[in-house]
């Protein structure tokens, strides 16, 4: 079974919102703003994307990233030349800048991980991540924590009446930025 690891850009309120500029939010971009750019945070990123062996993202993420990550040949090699999966109930075709298989539901996001090959990453999609945890898909949070409080905005842990869910902290690191990174196991 294939590990689906959901990462993520969060505040330590929980937003995950437009951490990179996209328009609409009113603290887009939040992650450029008043952050020293500290390499070694990133490194995490760097990481996913060589271990990765698919890219899964919700409707939304995947029409922001689909006229974007195409050009970013350097960034975003990996990601490029991997098998890229999309989950909507409503997009009617893939965008042929960057062709993606497009997925229905989250039993078809289980039968994926039923399937051979290495680590599903699951990118943005705020939607499809706590959907995803809602069903028990997720197996591992790959978090980089920014010391900004949010407030309003889209969060990246549902908010269902569910019973708990623990986790293991299984690799952790505080920069000089003040960014955390922490990646925690779903234990079950």
């Amino acid at each position: 079974m294939r590990k689906l690891i959901v990462t993520a850009f969060v505040s330590v309120d929980g937003v995950m919102e437009a951490p990179g500029g996209e328009p609409g939010y009113r603290n887009t971009g939040w992650t450029f703003k008043d952050i020293e750019f500290v390499p070694e945070a990133y490194e995490l990123k760097t990481r996913e994307q060589d271990e990765a062996g698919a890219l899964l993202i919700g409707r939304v993420s995947y029409e922001a990233f689909a006229p974007v990550w195409p050009t970013m040949t350097e960034e975003f090699a990996g990601y490029n030349a991997m098998p890229r999966y999309v989950v909507s109930t409503t997009l009617k075709e893939q965008d042929e800048r960057w062709p993606a298989t497009i997925l229905r539901s989250v039993e078809e996001v289980a039968a994926l991980k039923e399937t051979e090959g290495g680590p599903i990453s699951v990118h943005g999609s705020a939607t499809l991540g706590k959907s995803l945890a809602d069903a028990g898909l997720v197996d591992q949070y790959n978090l980089l924590v920014f010391p900004k409080l949010l407030g309003a905005g889209r969060r990246l842990f549902s908010d269902a009446d569910k019973d708990a869910a623990k986790l293991s902290l299984v690799e952790h690191e505080v920069y000089r930025n003040g960014i955390q990174k922490q990646v925690f196991a779903v234990v079950r």
